[in-house]
């Protein structure tokens, strides 16, 4: 059952879908192509079957991943990120980024074409420049409703 934190608040929000446990490891997962249901017990020891196949039905019935078939006796299927899904790969690298440098320093982010550490920025790609992390907040787009607190 997904946590429903009752704020107007898109970090509270996105939470809502991809904060309980093991999503974000899936999400992980699937940034490297399709997987199939065995294979995502084969990289996530101890993720419960059921639980499995409740994190793939929410993340499926948001947006997040499609589910493929490759076989139809029996029923077997793969799981693919979306556009939308694919959009977190970002997420994912801030997580391992901030992990590597405060949590789990025996690792680093790099490039895989030269090797060298990155670094994630913000960018205004309307300026054509970087923005400093301590100017970045949060607004109501104009013309947007407001949401209900759930």
């Amino acid at each position: 059952m997904p946590k429903h934190y009752g704020q107007a608040c898109p970090v509270a929000k996105s939470l809502e879908l991809v904060g309980e446990r093991w999503t974000l490891l899936l999400i992980r997962d699937l940034l490297g192509g399709p997987r199939r249901f065995q294979d995502f017990h084969a990289s996530l020891p101890g993720i419960a079957p059921t639980l499995l196949s409740e994190r793939l039905k929410v993340m499926e019935e948001h947006g997040v991943v499609t589910r493929r078939f490759y076989s139809e006796h029996p029923p077997r299927a793969e799981y693919v990120l979306t556009e939308k899904g694919r959009e977190l790969g970002f997420v994912i690298g801030a997580l391992a980024s901030w992990g590597a440098r405060h949590v789990h320093r025996e690792t680093s982010v790099v490039s895989g074409d030269c090797g060298h550490e990155v670094e994630l920025r913000y960018f205004c790609p309307t300026c054509s420049k970087r923005v400093r992390g301590s100017s970045v907040t949060v607004r109501r787009r104009r013309g947007a409703r407001k949401t209900r607190r759930s």
